[in-house]
């Protein structure tokens, strides 16, 4: 399929796309034009890819992880390793820091709106 319609199936822009491209993340066949043909398979390829990112991690080592990766089911390859275990743990527990954190910020806020209501609830008397 040609860029277009992989942006069109996934959502996402060509030129995230072709930016995946650069970053070692998808790969697609030439045609003999030279034009993109992405198999049918990178559409997983490509909504694994906006899952990684959207859980915080960089191309870097998302480019690192996929080739670990089925990309039908998201399950680990063959070539998954303890060493990779470790490091997707550590970005599982990298990930409950910021909810934590995030939490912790909510809370302060809801703080702050339940003074302000009741000052501004006074003030009104």
């Amino acid at each position: 399929m040609r860029i277009g319609e992989l942006a069109r199936r996934t959502g996402v822009s060509e030129r995230s796309l072709r930016y995946y491209e650069q970053q070692g993340l998808l790969t697609p066949d030439r045609t003999p034009g030279g034009q993109r043909d992405y198999p049918e398979q990178a559409v997983d390829r490509v909504i694994r890819i906006q899952e990684l990112f959207a859980a915080g991690l960089h191309s870097r080592k998302i480019a690192h992880l996929l080739p670990c990766m089925r990309d039908a089911d998201g399950g680990p390859a063959e070539t998954a390793t303890p060493r990779l275990v470790a490091e997707l743990a550590a970005e599982r527990d990298r990930i409950d820091r910021m909810i934590a954190e995030l939490r912790n910020s909510r809370d302060v806020l809801e703080e702050v709106i339940d003074a302000a209501s009741d000052h501004a609830a006074s003030a009104r008397r």
